[in-house]
């Protein structure tokens, strides 16, 4: 993904990779989103309840940042153990949900971190150390990282479920030959 270097960019790119994944989700039937190892144990339903939640986290983070205070999970410097419990523990919260709470919650936490990112000014986004919290990284990286490059991983993964189930298996080797 490129990276964006204006908030206009930011909130095409956002919008173009939502409608990816939305187009991607619009050919599955509801118990194809229910169904699980897409990746994992994770059904689309858990990828979308995931999405949502990460959502949630961003917009966390940011409004602790305007009060120039910090959340209790912090990107910065979470190391990968640390993120796949945090994912694990999304996932376990949210898997027996009714398929339709999650799709709603995924929805509204779309259009809330739009809001939000249409509120940010672009010296937020693109200044370096604007928000504490961000350490290094720019606004923008963060929000790019949990809107529109997840998205793109998110349709990655569904996608390549569907490659792998559209297919029939071949019969193994050692199976009878019909004539």
């Amino acid at each position: 993904m490129v990276k964006q270097t204006s908030k206009d960019q930011l909130l095409r790119d956002i919008q173009t990779e939502r409608n990816r994944l939305e187009n991607c989700l619009s050919e599955l039937t509801n118990d194809e989103l229910e169904q699980p190892g897409v990746t994992g144990d994770w059904s689309v339903k858990d990828i979308l309840a995931h999405l949502a939640a990460w959502e949630r986290l961003l917009l966390e983070w940011y409004q602790a940042g305007l009060r120039g205070g910090s959340s209790t999970i912090l990107p910065v410097g979470m190391s990968r153990k640390k993120i796949d419990r945090l994912n694990q523990a999304i996932y376990e919260k949210n898997k027996d949900r009714p398929l339709n709470e999650v799709i709603s919650e995924f929805n509204k936490s779309y259009k809330q971190v739009l809001t939000a990112i249409e509120a940010m000014s672009e010296e937020d986004l693109f200044g370096h150390g604007r928000i504490d919290w961000t350490g290094k990284l720019l606004l923008a990286d963060y929000v790019a990282g949990n809107t529109c490059n997840h998205y793109a991983w998110a349709k990655t993964q569904i996608r390549k479920w569907v490659n792998h189930n559209s297919h029939p298996t071949p019969p193994s080797p050692d199976a009878p030959v019909r004539r």
